[in-house]
């Protein structure tokens, strides 16, 4: 009896010393296949990288043009477009697109908007989705070479109307420059990101 359960512990302890002894081979192959699979992941934080050509110092961003009936984003929109890119990239925004390196071209193609929210008393609409779609593309002048092209650029914003008839204003104007705003940053973050 005696013999059998020294024959079992030496087993056990057979067994867990090359558990341990395996384990200790294995781990530095761990953990460097880990570090590996989480430094190329893919993932990075947008806006942050830089995908243009090192030649472009300048852009030029002349007004877009518009197939639609509704004209003032095109005034909001590249105003937009230019501050954020001077508050977020190193780029110099010039107004003259031949002595520009790049030129960013936009045009809206579609504009609708449409009720989202109906007030029961009064019948009319007291908030409206606005649903803008562009084509945009940033052109090296000197060789005409497209550095970025995004045709069918989607953009959505939601905005409420006042309902009493003594308060009425009109929020299409603030909605739009909302929508320009939101469009200039996710415009800027797709350039850089060549997203």
């Amino acid at each position: 009896m005696r013999l059998l359960s020294r024959l079992r512990m030496n087993a056990d302890e057979r067994r867990s010393d090359t558990f341990l002894s395996t384990l200790i081979r294995v781990y530095p192959l761990l953990v460097l296949f880990c570090a590996v699979a989480l430094s190329s992941c893919g993932y990075h934080v947008a806006g942050k990288a830089d995908l243009v050509p090192k030649s472009v110092n300048t852009i030029a961003i002349p007004a877009f043009s518009n197939i639609t009936v509704r004209y003032k984003l095109t005034d909001h929109l590249p105003e937009a477009i230019s501050r954020e890119f001077i508050s977020r990239t190193r780029y110099k925004i010039v107004n003259d697109p031949n002595a520009a390196d790049a030129v960013l071209k936009g045009s809206i193609i579609h504009y609708i908007a449409y009720p989202t929210i109906i007030d029961q008393q009064t019948g009319r609409a007291s908030g409206l989705q606005v649903n803008v779609t562009l084509d945009v593309s940033l052109v090296e002048r000197a060789t005409g070479k497209v550095i970025f092209s995004r045709p069918r650029f989607d953009a959505h914003e939601r905005y409420e109307l006042s309902i009493a008839a003594g308060t009425y204003f009109d929020e299409s104007d603030s909605a739009l420059e909302r929508l320009a705003r939101d469009l200039a940053r996710d415009i800027v973050t797709s350039i850089l990101e060549n997203f």
